[in-house]
């Protein structure tokens, strides 16, 4: 594949799981890095900052920097600064993520803008009835992702993708979505890395917001087995992936890298 130029790879199931580097994705990616590509690590992940992000996959032995990660909140503060410059925002996410929320001003009443992030503990029946009241006195809303769930060293757990529907549907209102699967997500991945759609492959274990997402944006779409990855969701998807890896650690292999 010589002419991919960027590589854009997700992070939760892809390279870690718990935060736990997979087998061979420390590897795979410093091959990555010294063929001279470029990568950037795109993730719907909400609970952390860039930064801590960073932090961790250096912990685990990625070299990588805040620079290279780019985030759903982070996108989503640039969407609402260009769509709802100085909105009053109300916030429902697990994790402190302020950093990367910039200058978005947060309240808890009279929101004007109801954002959601990934969903844990704080998504209780008060907290979704507070966004309901939001919305049906005439507030925007806007979410982070509509991932349905994620995969930890427990198991799968809930994400905010299985309760968004029902949300919507009751407020009558489509969300805008800011993370994958919008298209503007990849976009402002490829403009950091100064590369086309037709020079970078993503790599995820989400069939759906990850690679097929990335295929119709013009992307090569690359699935791996591990993480999120079902069989069945897989054969039940809405399209097929270009390519099928058993891990991140084949990537190389794929790419036609020295190993």
């Amino acid at each position: 594949m010589e002419s991919v130029r960027a590589v854009l790879v997700d992070i939760d199931g892809v390279l870690t799981v718990s935060w736990r580097p997979l087998p061979g994705a420390v590897e795979a990616l410093r091959g990555i890095r010294a063929a001279g590509l470029g990568v950037a690590l795109v993730t719907n992940t909400t609970s952390r900052t860039r930064a801590s992000i960073a932090g961790t996959l250096g912990e685990a032995g990625f070299d990588v920097s805040a620079e290279d990660v780019l985030t759903a909140p982070s996108v989503t503060a640039a969407h609402l600064a260009e769509h709802f410059p100085g909105a009053r925002c109300a916030l429902l996410n697990s994790g402190d993520i302020a950093e990367d929320l910039g200058d978005v001003t947060l309240v808890d009443d009279d929101a004007e803008v109801v954002v959601l992030g990934g969903a844990g503990p704080d998504w209780d029946y008060a907290a979704l009835n507070r966004a309901f009241g939001h919305l049906q006195r005439g507030a925007r809303l806007v979410a982070m992702h509509r991932n349905l769930y994620w995969r930890t060293d427990a198991g799968l757990q809930l994400d905010s993708g299985a309760f968004l529907p029902g949300l919507e549907k009751a407020a009558r209102i489509e969300a805008e979505v800011t993370g994958k699967p919008s298209p503007a997500f990849f976009e402002a991945a490829l403009a950091r890395l100064g590369a086309d759609a037709g020079q970078a492959l993503m790599v995820g274990d989400d069939v759906e917001s990850d690679v097929l997402a990335a295929q119709r944006a013009g992307l090569t779409g690359v699935l791996v087995r591990t993480g999120k990855f079902q069989e069945e969701t897989l054969q039940g998807a809405s399209g097929t992936p270009d390519h099928v890896l058993d891990s991140f650690a084949d990537l190389p292999a794929l790419l036609g890298l020295a190993q």
